[in-house]
């Protein structure tokens, strides 16, 4: 896996641009404020199984989808944050 895209910019680019939405519009249209999402398209805050729905129901997808590209994008950073961190086997005797 590559650096996958923060779940916001592909929301960004994929779904709010396409339509001309603002921040204002699409915050008000997920019953969400305007910070939380702008958190989420600023790449300082992530998905939650809440938002997933919500962005499932708002665009027609998957709340898995939107969790998955969370994951995906945690798993990563998260691997490159450990990779020079030394860790012990451990095995069942």
């Amino acid at each position: 896996m590559h650096n996958p895209p923060h779940p916001g910019e592909v929301l960004k680019e994929l779904c709010l641009e396409p339509l001309n939405l603002t921040v204002t519009e699409a915050a008000e249209a997920l019953g969400v404020s305007r910070k939380t999402l702008s958190a989420i398209l600023n790449g300082r805050a992530g998905i939650s199984p809440e938002m997933a729905i919500r962005l499932s129901k708002a665009f027609d997808t998957t709340p898995e989808s939107w969790l998955n590209q969370q994951m995906q994008y945690d798993l990563w950073y998260a691997e490159q944050a450990i990779c020079n961190i030394e860790i012990g086997r451990l095995y069942v005797a």
